[in-house]
């Protein structure tokens, strides 16, 4: 079976709108939350987010096309275009008589919830035959991120989406990888973007408790395993990869982050938004994903947790780690990116895995910010407030989903 690398990176986050802004960012423990500023939030329980700042859509699409495009679409052109450039495409441009080897495989949750709300409300108020653009529907639709890439980048291979909630960007990962290695394609664009900051996004979540309410305090709201966490903070972005058949990357002298080695999707089969008891579901998820790699539990160093922040995900994750390391577990790493970023939903796995994938290359891991009280249910080491220097030979990044939908990836060191 043909193997995977990773060989572009493409990152808009709330904490840098490129990937060299992000790791920057997250490695001096830096967050991204504050007040919501894309609409009045007052009313709400919670009133803050992690928002992506001065971000220029004009740099990636015409002035023309933007109004098309509802803004998860513009995040998703802005990490795809970056990780080809990153890749060494400089024109964003699929090379001539290679375009049927190419595809796209980007992942969302909820697509254009800001342009359903809108329109709706432009609808009711001017009537059907004036409250409609005839770009609405291809506005909202989530394949027409992958789509949008497809025509941009000319890219005529396989063209698709993933819808499995939080989990979307992590198994549009992992099935573009499985078309690389089954020879379907030679590259692929994966990952996943969402922006649900919204009226209709905070208020759902709102009325579900998933969310913080610490508006004093936004920047220390996302606390991941810490026991007084109190829910996670909404947020917005994008990530998006080029993986590539590794032979191929090798002869063209391609930068290689790592490997992707292995990939596991399962459900917990228990509940619409909780997770299985004992993190049943995710234990066997990430050991298929280890079995897939052809990798022991002994040879990851490091966890990029699902990390939510939510005192039910952290306490089943924890578990679901111990159960699947062993005694491994406590020499594991274990952070979650989330406690500055936030959780980004159907964008948290492609971004959670380019973050995995330049711990590894690079030799340092992200810390986990704000754990001040240690939670005598969640005991593992979870790089506490401060980045760590570790060179890691390979590790695990964790996406779980409403629905029971679990989803792990395997990045493995590439050695050359």
């Amino acid at each position: 079976m043909r193997r995977v690398a990773i060989t572009g990176i493409g990152l808009v986050t709330p904490v840098g709108n490129d990937r060299e802004a992000t790791w920057r960012a997250l490695l001096a423990g830096e967050s991204g939350a504050g007040p919501i500023t894309q609409f009045d939030a007052s009313a709400f329980a919670t009133r803050f987010a992690c928002e992506v700042k001065d971000f220029d859509p004009t740099l990636y699409l015409d002035k023309r096309e933007l109004k098309h495009y509802d803004r998860f679409l513009h995040l998703a052109a802005a990490a795809g275009f970056a990780a080809m450039e990153d890749a060494g495409y400089g024109d964003r441009r699929v090379p001539e008589g290679e375009e049927e080897r190419w595809g796209v495989y980007v992942g969302a949750g909820l697509g254009g919830l800001s342009t359903i709300e809108s329109t709706h409300l432009k609808g009711r108020e001017k009537g059907p035959r004036h409250g409609f653009s005839p770009y609405f529907v291809s506005d909202i639709i989530i394949n027409m991120a992958p789509g949008l890439l497809s025509i941009k980048t000319g890219a005529q291979g396989p063209n698709m989406s993933h819808v499995s909630a939080c989990s979307s960007g992590a198994h549009a990962i992992g099935e573009a990888a499985r078309l690389i290695r089954w020879n379907e394609a030679d590259v692929m664009l994966a990952g996943g973007c969402e922006s649900t900051i919204a009226f209709l996004g905070v208020g759902g979540f709102n009325a579900s408790r998933a969310l913080s309410k610490r508006n004093d305090d936004p920047a220390r709201a996302s606390r991941p395993f810490d026991k007084d966490r109190d829910g996670f903070v909404i947020a917005e972005g994008a990530g998006v990869l080029v993986l590539e058949e590794l032979g191929r990357a090798k002869a063209r002298g391609a930068p290689i982050y790592g490997e992707l080695a292995g990939y596991a999707a399962n459900s917990d089969a228990h509940h619409i938004t909780l997770p299985a008891p004992e993190g049943r579901g995710a234990k066997r998820c990430m050991e298929r994903a280890l079995a897939d790699a052809n990798m022991a539990p002994t040879d990851i160093g490091y966890i990029n947790a699902h990390g939510t922040s939510t005192p039910a995900n952290d306490k089943s994750e924890t578990m679901a780690i111990k159960s699947a390391f062993g005694d491994h577990a406590r020499s594991l790493a274990v952070s979650s990116t989330k406690s500055m970023i936030g959780h980004t939903l159907g964008a948290a796995g492609g971004i959670e895995t380019a973050v995995t994938a330049l711990a590894v290359s690079r030799g340092v891991l992200p810390p986990t910010i704000n754990y001040e009280t240690p939670d005598e249910e969640c005991d593992l080491d979870y790089v506490p407030n401060e980045a760590r220097e570790t060179r890691v030979s390979g590790a695990v990044s964790n996406s779980f989903g409403f629905g029971g939908t679990n989803a792990a990836l395997v990045v493995r060191r590439f050695e050359g």
